[in-house]
């Protein structure tokens, strides 16, 4: 089969989505297909792989300004790239992308006006689920236990003493500050008091990555996900941090989290939760696969967090490790996308 692989692109997850490019690359390589490496910032030159690939991912993720210098050079390359003749005779386009402008329906609007085959969600369910706001507003409308948030928008008035007086008077702290359209918790802040300047900073950090923000009541509990693959859940991963909580840099740096799969709950815990992962990506209308995450309580209350509609896909990637501990490996599950996707298709 012919496949495009997208990576890499112009969000701030661009490392990692070029680390989960590497591993879909070799998967498919190795399941007999004939691959082009297309990463969009290049537009439509056809880049040699090891330029794509000639970094690791970091442990930190980008400044704003790199991503800003980033996307002013690339926006015209991203529609020249899928203008141009590199997807000609492609039978489909693996996203292998996260994040904005990969994520956020914006690619696959792109893919579906040139006629191209796509793994994952479509656009709708894309826009959805990669805005915490919205999403979460579903979950509420479903029943899906999420937890008490409020947004902000970059052009509201913003008055700190009164955003100080409502959050007290709502769920008070500790509390989460975030983008409300970024993964791999880019600009997160966790508050647990309004010390100094603490509000300010965190707001003005998650405003750097979006133009709107989420301020959500913390919950303290362990951190769990649920993947879903063609309508069906697999085994609950909890996630143990090292120390802290599971940023960024837990995340992308090998030994500095602990991952039990399964995970270490009952069974009817485990059913509970899994049972709602499948009801929140059925929510957001999610399709062929997704990850969504989870705070589990010490009395085994889930609250669903997000619905990830395009996981990761590195190494340390959660989906890949909850379908193993199911007896399918990388290179099965690559191929399940695969074909889910074009069977998507042809049932259209």
């Amino acid at each position: 089969m012919n496949i495009a692989l997208i990576t890499g692109g112009i969000s701030a997850e661009r490392e990692v989505s070029l680390s989960s490019g590497r591993s879909i690359l070799k998967a498919l390589r190795e399941n007999g297909h004939s691959v082009i490496v297309v990463d969009p910032v290049y537009g439509a030159e056809k880049v040699p792989e090891e330029t794509i690939f000639k970094d690791n991912v970091s442990q930190i993720y980008p400044d704003v300004h790199s991503l800003q210098d980033l996307r002013i050079k690339s926006y015209k390359n991203i529609l020249s790239c899928f203008n141009s003749d590199i997807f000609d005779n492609i039978d489909i386009a693996f996203i292998g992308l996260h994040g904005k402008f990969g994520e956020d329906g914006r690619i696959q609007a792109i893919l579906d006006s040139r006629g191209i085959k796509y793994t994952g969600s479509g656009v709708v369910s894309s826009v959805i689920a990669i805005d915490k706001d919205f999403s979460k507003i579903i979950f509420k409308q479903n029943g899906i236990l999420t937890p008490d948030w409020f947004s902000l928008k970059k052009n509201d008035d913003i008055n700190t003493v009164l955003l100080t007086e409502k959050i007290n008077a709502t769920f008070g702290l500790p509390l989460v500050v975030k983008p409300c359209d970024e993964g791999s918790t880019v600009g997160l802040t966790i508050l647990y008091d309004f010390k100094g300047n603490s509000m300010e900073e965190a707001i003005r950090l998650a405003f750097k990555y979006s133009d709107k923000i989420l301020i959500e009541k913390y919950i303290k509990g362990k951190e769990i996900t649920v993947a879903v693959l063609d309508n069906l859940t697999y085994p609950v991963i909890e996630i143990r941090p090292k120390d802290g909580y599971y940023d960024y840099y837990h995340k992308y740096t090998p030994g500095m989290t602990e991952y039990i799969c399964p995970a270490e709950i009952s069974s009817e815990t485990a059913d509970n939760v899994k049972g709602t992962g499948l009801k929140a990506h059925r929510a957001l209308d999610c399709e062929i696969y997704s990850r969504v995450d989870f705070i589990l309580t010490d009395d085994n209350t889930a609250y669903c967090l997000e619905v990830n509609t395009l996981p990761g896909m590195t190494s340390l990637s959660l989906v890949p490790k909850s379908l193993k501990a199911a007896g399918i490996d990388f290179n099965k599950l690559i191929e399940q996308i695969i074909n889910l996707s074009l069977n998507k298709y042809a049932n259209n």
